[in-house]
């Protein structure tokens, strides 16, 4: 394709003859470069594309997009300079594959919490209703048969478009996706038209990178805004999240709002809690929904709420609806129970901020018969502030909290233990703190008894611990297991 048509849709000035070069591929990583390469540099958070245009020339590399202007070092390089280079490489990556999303149902999910279950049960039931359906988020893209693991909650829009060419080929209609707030102030999603769009709710979370609240929010509202398209077609909100009421500011061409709130048009009646599940009935617009699910815990039910909307809102009978939540049995990583024949329960889940801790403990504290343990730790290079307050979530629900090291990246894990100690010492509960995971789960499963239920939180469905030096393989599920057989629990 040339490189005139890749770009049309920018309106640059000036183009000349390089407009007619043509173009084999599109590439933002100089790795990924080939001869005829259209290539995108892009100052990310930790690296400067720019470093690598040396790179991607010698690979082959026929023309550089950049936010700059050309240096004079680069001699005769093509080089055409953009106002927004994230729209630039969205739209050229449309060009290149054809428009595959304008084909596709996008369902866009936004909040700090529960994107990722509430995802995988809009898939489910978008599948129970015979729709084919990718799913892109935190624990995997899912093009039809083809699984591949997640390097970001949200690609970038190039990877994306590329993901939904894919989709689209193996006969997909839908793409259920975790926006992330990063991914909406980065403008990765720049250009998409959402077909519905779901708030969930906004907590303590990535403030380190938004600053404050009114940025973090301010990032989530541009789902609902627009993308450089107009709204979704279908917005979804939680109106128990006083910042979800802050979006029905905005207008939308179909709205459907959830909660237990009265106001809310989906919101639980008749509500059964149990180890195996939950049962729900659900007043809608389109008559009562009967929820049966093995999920657990308000926090759930509050998801399955956004998922019974979405699929109402996109005209799915109530019936596959029911179906479609039924269906989802586990989310890996998403209170994931670990058997080994233990008589006390063993759940692993991604809570990792003090919300979604407060979540998941008064969820495990509904199906436990005697004490509760939590284990948990507190990521490094990430905001700082939300430590001592899942050190006090961990404490005020908990029985017996061990404080351990999560992925303490480049700094000091005793460092980061000891912020979330103030929280947790406020409680007065007893704790346990073991800096080394290993050893910390070991304490954790070798202090539970009979009835207890043991929360292992903050990693979930990871296969790895980020420590300063790198990634190194740990998986939470493969490690509780192992202990428990080690201890005696073998079935």
């Amino acid at each position: 394709m040339r490189l005139g048509d890749l770009l049309r849709g920018l309106q640059i000035p000036g183009m000349g003859a390089e407009a007619g070069v043509e173009i084999s591929a599109i590439a933002y990583d100089s790795r990924r470069v080939q001869p005829g390469s259209l290539f995108f540099a892009i100052k990310g958070e930790k690296a400067d594309g720019h470093a690598f245009i040396p790179k991607a020339l010698e690979r082959g590399a026929v023309a550089i997009v950049s936010e700059r202007e050309a240096p004079p070092t680069l001699g005769a390089t093509r080089w055409i300079q953009v106002p927004k280079i994230r729209r630039a490489l969205a739209e050229a990556a449309r060009a290149f594959y054809d428009r595959p999303d304008s084909h596709l149902k996008l369902i866009g999910i936004t909040g700090t919490n529960g994107k990722t279950t509430t995802a995988y049960l809009v898939d489910s039931v978008l599948r129970a209703a015979g729709i084919k359906s990718g799913l892109f988020g935190t624990i995997e893209y899912r093009l039809g048969a083809q699984s591949l693991a997640a390097l970001n909650t949200t690609p970038e829009s190039l990877d994306l478009i590329s993901y939904f060419a894919q989709l689209l080929a193996a006969g997909g209609q839908a793409a259920v996706m975790e926006v992330s707030s990063h991914a909406l102030a980065q403008e990765r999603v720049w250009g998409f038209r959402y077909t519905a769009a779901v708030f969930t709710n906004l907590t303590r979370d990535h403030l380190d990178y938004h600053r404050d609240f009114d940025h973090y929010f301010a990032a989530k509202r541009r789902l609902f805004e627009g993308l450089g398209t107009p709204p979704p077609e279908l917005a979804v909100i939680n109106i128990d999240d006083p910042w979800g009421g802050k979006l029905l500011e905005l207008s939308y061409p179909s709205l459907l709002t959830y909660g237990w709130n009265a106001n809310a048009q989906v919101k639980p009646k008749q509500v059964s809690h149990g180890p195996h599940g939950l049962e729900a009935v659900v007043t809608t617009p389109a008559g009562k929904v009967e929820i049966k699910s093995s999920l657990v815990g308000r926090a759930n039910l509050a998801n399955i709420l956004a998922a019974t909307a979405v699929g109402l809102g996109l005209n799915i009978p109530r019936r596959q609806v029911e179906e479609g939540i039924a269906d989802l049995k586990a989310v890996p990583g998403r209170f994931e129970r670990i058997d080994e024949g233990q008589p006390f329960l063993v759940v692993v889940d991604y809570a990792h901020t003090d919300d979604a801790l407060r979540n998941v403990l008064s969820a495990a504290r509904e199906l436990t018969r005697n004490r509760l343990i939590v284990l948990f730790g507190c990521g490094g290079e990430r905001d700082r502030t939300k430590r001592p307050l899942m050190g006090e979530a961990a404490g005020t629900l908990s029985d017996l909290t061990v404080l351990t090291s999560d992925n303490p990246r480049s700094e000091d894990p005793l460092r980061i233990m000891t912020d979330a100690l103030v929280g947790l010492q406020r409680t007065g509960k007893p704790y346990i703190a073991e800096v080394d995971r290993e050893v910390a789960i070991r304490k954790a499963l070798e202090a539970a008894h009979e009835g207890d239920v043991v929360v292992l939180a903050g990693k979930g469905h990871e296969t790895y611990q980020i420590l300063k030096d790198g990634p190194v393989p740990f998986d939470d599920r493969a490690v509780a297991r192992r202990m428990l057989r080690e201890l005696g629990h073998a079935k």
